[in-house]
């Protein structure tokens, strides 16, 4: 066991830890611990922008951004939040700009914007155009250039390190326990402060835009120390996956003016929102979609899907503007997308909830007390600016804001405050867990219990859900981590050991889905991301307010999920019905 000391850790290499390493790397020492390489990070496969109310093609401003973001999250949203978020999208922007982001340019030479779902002017008018972009690669620029300032300011990175545990000592945090991949070997990192940026943890759905590595790692690790996890529930699938597969499609493709249309070449988003039609939000387009196909309206001769139509777009605005999603078309399903509709089903994509954060990225342990030198950006977190749904484009501003104010205030505590002592054999835990799961004799796959996990959750909790999948996936659930028990793998050895750390990476799916199904559960109403068939319509007296989902272990050593609540912060804006 290695033991390193820095003032600042922060977990996870994409948008939110780096964006949070160029701050704090300024200010106290700092590493970045990620599972990846930086440029391999899933930001990178974000695609069709970053909003800001830049105003640059025309009006527009961050308050009428604050309204959409609150009413696109179905009133979910905590307020206090979206306003800063709103308001500091356009420095963050800008900063991007002045790091070396090659945003597309209008004519005149400013940052083109273009549409995005649920975005409008005027607090509902219509749709307007607060999307900056890079093309249909928005989100790999942004790494790039993320990571090439990473370099430029000295960040220390430990690639290819596994964070498996969260040390804390009398509440207040002492560091991380992580397993380097390459040798096998556990490393301690005591720090006076810790930021997780990890990412989300979408894999234990089946159809998902999701890349293999987004397992829940940092909301396992801050769960299983007792931590809350907030608004788990509320999970969105994006509406243009494509079909069977969930690589996504960009949203932007329908800013730019595609079309959905069902078996009769119907453009059926007029039914559900006449203002603001195919640029409706995700939640309401995903159901949107799964209706057409319930109705009989499903294209296809198993007729489980609809049409993205981009046919009737010239060819050079899709080359310049849409050259990645276009490709994919050709690629993974062999059509030509400027003469033929591409098939597309909703998708799994992004987790709403995560680990409960204020607006300076310090972690909660309950509604209102934070844990010292403990913070989180990013999906990984929760600081309530999705609210019940996530608006597109609202990710990306998402990782730079709080990736920003995380890392700031992360080396500020790092910088006020003094070591805390590392626990007893602090890697005591994770030698135990790898161990136990390397020296297993089970008869049980990784690869079938993970297979088993995503059909259930498929099956059960996807864009509808009902009290009686909700059950069933709880059961299912509860049946495969029994079974998880008596799992082996095939390689016992140290070095590069992937079949060690994705049974590693299939508990922390299993606990996570168990608390996203429980969650669900208990939660009788319709809001956003969540749609509960038994309870179609949004309660706002019982159920505007956060779920805290909290682990439980009794006298002998069962664990159980403990529901608490916790109040929206509303400030300017009232719950109102939600029309496009």
């Amino acid at each position: 066991m290695q033991i390193h000391k820095y003032d600042t850790v922060i977990v996870g290499a994409g948008g939110a830890g780096m964006r949070a390493a160029i701050e704090s790397t300024q200010r106290s020492r700092t590493a970045v611990l990620t599972k990846l390489y930086p440029t391999r990070s899933h930001t990178g496969a974000a695609q069709g922008g970053m909003c800001a109310a830049l105003a640059n093609v025309e009006e527009d401003n961050w308050e009428w951004h604050t309204f959409d973001t609150v009413k696109g999250g179905d009133y979910l949203v905590d307020q206090d939040a979206a306003e800063i978020m709103c308001k500091e999208a356009i420095d963050a922007v800008l900063d991007l700009e002045k790091m070396g982001l090659p945003f597309s340019r209008t004519p005149e030479g400013r940052i083109d914007q273009r549409r995005f779902g649920g975005h409008t002017r005027n607090h509902g008018e219509a749709a307007v155009r607060r999307s900056c972009y890079a093309a249909d690669r928005t989100g790999h620029m942004i790494l790039q250039t993320l990571f090439q300032n990473c370099v430029k300011h000295g960040v220390e990175f430990f690639n290819e390190f596994y964070v498996l545990d969260l040390l804390l000592n009398e509440g207040r945090t002492a560091g991380v326990v992580a397993y380097e991949l390459a040798t096998g070997e556990i490393h301690v990192f005591q720090a006076k402060s810790v930021v997780f940026a990890s990412g989300g943890n979408g894999k234990f759905f089946k159809v998902t835009s999701n890349a293999h590595t987004l397992t829940g790692d940092g909301q396992a690790a801050v769960y299983r120390r007792g931590l809350p996890l907030e608004d788990m529930e509320f999970f969105q699938f994006h509406p243009t996956g494509i079909w069977r597969m969930g690589i996504l499609l960009t949203e932007g493709a329908r800013g730019e003016g595609g079309i959905l249309r069902n078996k009769d070449g119907e453009r059926f988003m007029e039914r559900y929102a006449p203002t603001i039609k195919d640029l409706a939000p995700r939640d309401m387009v995903s159901r949107a979609i799964y209706t057409e196909i319930r109705e009989g309206r499903g294209c296809g001769p198993d007729g489980d899907h609809v049409y993205l139509d981009l046919t009737h777009l010239p060819p050079e605005q899709l080359d310049a503007k849409l050259p990645d999603i276009t490709e994919f078309a050709r690629t993974y399903l062999g059509i030509e997308p400027y003469t033929d509709p591409i098939p597309i089903q909703p998708t799994a994509h992004y987790e709403m909830g995560g680990i409960p954060t204020n607006v300076e990225g310090e972690v909660l342990r309950n509604n209102t007390d934070v844990v010292p030198g403990l913070y989180a950006a990013g999906e990984v977190a929760c600081v309530s600016v999705h609210g019940a749904n996530r608006l597109g484009t609202n990710s990306l501003l998402d990782i730079n804001v709080f990736g920003r104010r995380a890392g700031i205030a992360a080396a500020d505590y790092a910088q006020a405050n003094e070591w805390v002592e590392l626990p007893e054999n602090p890697a005591a835990q994770v030698e135990a867990l790898l161990e136990g799961l390397r020296n297993g004799e089970g008869n049980e796959s990784v690869a079938q219990i993970r297979k088993e996990l995503q059909e259930s959750m498929d099956t059960n909790a996807m864009v509808y859900r009902t009290e009686t999948t909700l059950k069933q996936a709880v059961a299912d659930i509860a049946a495969l981590k029994e079974r998880f028990r008596n799992v082996s793998v095939q390689d016992k050895g140290k070095r590069f050991n992937t079949d060690l750390l994705e049974a590693v990476e299939l508990g922390n799916l299993l606990d996570l889905a168990e608390v996203l199904a429980v969650s669900a559960l208990a939660r009788n109403e319709s809001r956003g991301g969540h749609y509960r068939e038994d309870y179609p319509n949004r309660d706002d007296v019982n159920f505007m307010r956060h779920t805290m989902a909290y682990r439980e272990v009794d006298a002998d050593g069962k664990a159980s999920i403990r529901l608490d609540y916790k109040p929206v912060v509303q400030t300017r804006y009232q719950p109102m019905e939600r029309k496009y």
